[in-house]
């Protein structure tokens, strides 16, 4: 329901996503036959329902009647009744459809002091910077309500391009190095003996604006709307605004229209120039559906626009956001083994991994290319429903750093978080820079603080390897014990130490953002 809010304004996409995805026509027809049927079999006792005279006054008044029961119960009837039991499926499936948007429209954004637990807002600094602390982090003085602080190497700088490639959809089970059987990404998984494959990475969120706020801002995702949709998010700090004072061509780079979830407008304003569908000439588009040109167009465009910075001797980084993997999962005929016309979401993935391994064979002919460190990484999986609220298994993605000759090959097995992307990118650069991220370098954090943060609009949960704190309105707060490979929860004694550091990051990035000081200066 809180997606079906938040899509309201965008019927283009949806409409024209329901209506690629499913024989809509052939079932409007069939309900319009019933519906006929049906109309003419009780066709007495309809004429009769409105022949009967009701004066206007007493109509008037049964419209209040039920006016009034339902705003009554809207106001009433409190979202947390539905939550009887431990299993979600079942809590789901308590919540009335209509109530539950009219809910989801009040709360679509959540004021985090109103609705959770808090503490002293020093206390909660204090305790984020004392986890943000590291050998090579040094905090600016005087202001005690702030991360900023000075990242530093003693190594020099690295004068290389990075191409991030944000993957739709990607759950890390699609991957036979996570146990898939099916032949699906076939290009990826042969990436790996060259690659260092990260096994233990957690998406932030469930949507894709989730996934973009998070690996541009480093930042936790706070209750309610995604900051990528929120008024007044510009001039954050973020990746491409580090990059950009620093000589690189900052781009985020999408096969549709960049208007769509409020792309344009956030990424323009925070350090990248945006390149999208319009961008593509029609004579260049193999295919597109509603969302876009398929992913292969969509990479043609990014090596013609790394082909240009690179004539200019422009160091380059771009976020590539592919859009294939996604319903109706139609894409062009005879680039992999599964048809289009089955339209089933495995094949879209072959198909996006088809995408990828061609830009990369592509990629690799370019003279750019040995200067260029490639991560692929998910934006959120395919699903992440379940059982209980926050399943783990609903937020494993894999992410891929690909560089040969610049990054050592293996597995990170470490636990990390989408958050913690972009500092471990500033870090393989060994570049030196003030830092208001959230996330933290990988490559030089202590092991003992690793951490992810998984979370729907209004669950907010912080995982370690032990535990998952999940925060929710009204002011609650409860600890599970998770299995990382089921996605089952058992519920244990909520740890104080750990709990407060929960809360720490949440509310310091409200603080952060509601107070604009985790603008870039």
């Amino acid at each position: 329901n809180f997606i079906a809010v938040d899509y309201l304004v965008y019927t283009h996409e949806v409409l024209g996503n329901i209506r690629e995805s499913y024989p809509v026509f052939l079932i409007l027809a069939v309900l319009v036959l019933l519906s006929t049927v049906i109309l003419f079999s009780f066709r007495k006792l309809v004429r009769l329902s409105i022949s009967s005279d009701l004066p206007f006054l007493n109509r008037l008044m049964v419209l209040i009647v039920f006016t009034g029961l339902a705003a009554f119960g809207l106001l009433t009837v409190k979202p947390a009744l539905r939550h009887f039991s431990q299993d979600e499926y079942a809590n789901s499936l308590a919540g009335n459809g209509i109530y539950e948007f009219a809910v989801a429209y009040q709360q679509n954004e959540l004021d985090f002091t109103k609705y959770y637990t808090t503490m002293p807002d020093a206390e909660a600094f204090s305790i984020l910077r004392q986890d943000l602390q590291a050998p090579n982090v040094k905090f600016l003085t005087g202001d005690s309500f702030s991360i900023e602080r000075d990242i530093s190497f003693h190594e020099p700088e690295r004068d290389l391009n990075v191409v991030m490639i944000s993957v739709e959809s990607l759950s890390a089970e699609y991957m036979a190095a996570f146990g898939n059987t099916n032949n699906i990404t076939p290009s990826l998984d042969s990436l790996i003996p060259n690659s260092l494959l990260f096994t233990r990475l957690y998406a932030s969120g469930n949507r894709t604006v989730r996934g973009l706020e998070a690996l541009a801002l480093a930042i936790p995702p706070t209750p309610g709307q995604s900051t990528v949709k929120r008024p007044g998010n510009g001039n954050l700090f973020s990746l491409g605004t580090v990059l950009h004072k620093r000589g690189y061509n900052t781009q985020y780079i999408y096969g549709g229209d960049s208007y769509f979830d409020n792309m344009k407008t956030f990424f323009s304003g925070n350090g990248y120039n945006v390149v999208d569908r319009k961008s593509i000439p029609d004579s260049s588009v193999h295919y597109q559906n509603i969302w876009g040109v398929a992913d292969e167009d969509l990479f043609d465009l990014a090596l013609r626009e790394f082909d240009e910075d690179a004539a200019l001797h422009h160091p380059f980084f771009a976020q590539v956001m592919t859009v294939s993997n996604h319903r109706p999962y139609t894409y062009p005929e005879g680039r992999i083994d599964i048809s289009p016309k089955t339209k089933t979401r495995y094949g879209a993935v072959k198909y996006t991994d088809y995408a990828i391994g061609r830009f990369l064979q592509m990629a690799s002919k370019r003279k750019w290319f040995s200067n260029t460190i490639f991560i692929i990484v998910s934006d959120h999986c395919a699903g992440s429903a379940g059982s209980v609220e926050l399943p783990v298994t609903g937020y494993h993605i894999p992410m891929i750093m690909y560089a040969p000759g610049i990054i050592k090959p293996g597995k990170y097995t470490e636990l990390a978080s989408q958050v913690d992307i972009a500092p471990t990118i500033l870090g393989l650069l060994r570049m030196n820079y003030r830092s208001k991220f959230f996330g933290q370098d990988l490559f030089h954090m202590d092991p003992a603080k690793h951490k992810a943060f998984i979370a729907t609009y209004q669950g907010l949960g912080y995982l370690n390897d032990t535990s998952l704190i999940i925060q929710s309105p009204i002011k609650k707060i409860t600890q599970f014990h998770p299995d990382f490979f089921t996605g089952r929860a058992t519920a244990i004694k909520v740890d104080s130490i750990t709990a407060k550091k929960a809360i720490a990051y949440y509310q310091c990035a409200n603080w952060l953002l509601k107070n604009k000081k985790q603008n870039a200066k």
